[in-house]
């Protein structure tokens, strides 16, 4: 699908649907709707009156033209109160749009871009998040279907022609929307991964992908670690969780180098177990039939590096993941078994299904090395986690108030919601094992996030800035919570990662 922005009148414009977008009206009060200067807009707002249309944030009436507009069929959609509208909301018209405009015979859609109040909030700015929610709202994974539903989806809307009326806004919105692009595409990688079969998505494959975007530009670096490297470099906490299956662990370390020099040296590493089936701690059926999401978190690292080069910030960015597959058979590690971490730290395995942690135990000693100025990742890792902030919010966990305060800012402004959870001290105790240095589960049902991460905090050197992202609601979407996710992995965190290293590199 191509998204243009041209100066225009949204009723001249030729189109299978030509949609408009309208704040609310206020109660209580006489006021007319925000229409295209045109008389023939008057029939618009007939139909609007007698369908009872209001405004209402996502509400959509859709009728023909009859000749009357150059359009085919007109569309209204409501964009909810005007005060209350901010960046996130035309992300989510967009998606909302596209997925209200999909139909049998609809291929070229015009929408007249409602107006942006003058403050922080600039057109351009909104028209991108506009954009990244059609292409996002517009996503589907089909890959294994013999043909589409008859409903409509099996039809590709080409062209979206965005129609503002400041001739001057056309360079930079257009801009905007080559941006736009470039971050939804990384984040569709990120869900293609994620949706793709675990029978597919092997540890070698998901390095042989993180190979092919290296392979796209020579700014980006890949070092590859076999099994037997990665034994020489004492990742024995990562070899132990991949012990169980025929498929060897992987280890992935992709760094992309700026055109000038680089204001910062950032590290993304990411959870990357293939498939969790808890090992010897084997997973109730029901609780295993989406556990091909489990690597999400390296998904997430190798969208963020197609988008990189074409970003282009100045800063040195590495992303690093160790993929296992989590099985269990004779040579998987057994609960009880003590594993050394590459930090020299030893592992009591109490819970075979706790193995996100272990093996992000070796991602972040070896990142560790690397001595950022910033270090993240993100992981789909408790299910204590979904338990507190449900399947639309993620966890953040940090040892550094700025790293904490920027990622929640930049949170904001892609619509991927973070809430931030204490990295309680107190509750330390909990991950100490009696016959090793810590153990890697904290006992009882309380607070299972928060020892999560204080078990991963044993593995980040100290004075380095770290950051915990749990992403194990957001991750996947059973049902549509959001319009710009549709079923399956959402690629949340890409955008959020993205959007922090432009600010950086500011």
């Amino acid at each position: 699908m191509n998204i243009i922005v041209r100066q225009g009148k949204i009723l001249s414009q030729i189109a299978d649907l030509a949609v408009v977008a309208l704040y609310e009206k206020k109660k209580g009060k006489t006021e007319t709707w925000d229409l295209p200067d045109d008389p023939r807009a008057k029939t618009i707002a007939d139909v609007l009156e007698e369908d009872g249309f209001s405004g209402r944030r996502d509400e959509w009436v859709s009728f023909r033209s009859f000749g009357n507009y150059r359009a085919k069929r007109i569309g209204v959609i409501g964009l909810g109160k005007r005060e209350d509208i901010e960046l996130d909301a035309f992300r989510l018209l967009g998606a909302r749009m596209i997925k209200s405009a999909k139909g049998p015979k609809v291929y070229e859609i015009a929408v007249a871009f409602p107006a942006v109040d003058a403050g922080s909030l600039s057109l351009d700015r909104a028209i991108e998040a506009f954009a990244e929610g059609v292409w996002m709202g517009a996503y589907r994974f089909h890959p294994y279907q013999k043909k589409e539903s008859k409903t409509g989806e099996g039809v590709e809307i080409k062209t979206v022609t965005i129609v503002i009326e400041q001739r001057s806004m056309v360079e930079a919105c257009t801009a905007a929307v080559r941006e736009a692009r470039v971050l939804s595409e990384a984040t569709m990688l990120a869900r293609d991964l994620v949706n793709t079969p675990s029978m597919e998505m092997t540890p070698a494959r998901l390095a042989e992908v993180a190979k092919t975007v290296a392979d796209t530009s020579d700014r980006i670096d890949i070092k590859i670690f076999d099994a037997q490297e990665m034994e020489t470099m004492g990742m024995h906490a990562a070899l132990a969780i991949g012990r169980g299956s025929q498929h060897a662990p992987v280890g992935v370390h992709l760094t992309y180098h700026p055109t000038s020099e680089p204001k910062k040296r950032i590290v993304f590493v990411g959870k990357a177990v293939t498939f969790d089936s808890g090992g010897l701690s084997l997973k109730p059926s029901d609780s295993m039939t989406t556990m091909k999401i489990d690597m999400a978190g390296a998904a997430n690292v190798i969208g963020v590096f197609q988008a990189l080069p074409l970003l282009a910030p100045d800063v040195e960015v590495h992303g690093i993941f160790l993929a296992v597959e989590n099985m269990p058979s004779g040579t998987a590690c057994r609960p009880g078994d003590v594993v050394k971490a590459k930090n020299g730290t030893t592992i009591e395995i109490l819970n075979t299904d706790a193995e996100g942690r272990v093996t992000l135990a070796d991602a972040l000693s070896y990142a560790s090395e690397l001595k950022p100025d910033a270090l993240i990742d993100m992981a789909t890792l408790t299910g204590a986690c979904v338990v507190a902030l449900g399947e639309d919010v993620a966890g953040l966990l940090a040892n550094d108030r700025p790293l904490a305060d920027a990622l929640l800012a930049v949170s904001r402004e892609t619509g991927e919601a973070l809430w931030e959870l204490p990295l309680y001290q107190p509750y330390l105790p909990m991950i100490k094992s009696k016959i090793a240095d810590v153990k890697n589960t904290g006992g009882g049902r309380g607070a299972g996030t928060v020892t999560a991460a204080l078990f991963l905090q044993q593995f980040v050197a100290k004075r380095i800035p770290w950051a915990h992202i749990d992403i194990a609601g957001p991750s996947y979407a059973e049902k549509e919570t959001r319009s710009d996710f549709s079923f399956g992995g959402t690629g949340f965190g890409v955008r959020l990662f993205l959007r922090y290293l432009q600010g950086v590199s500011r």
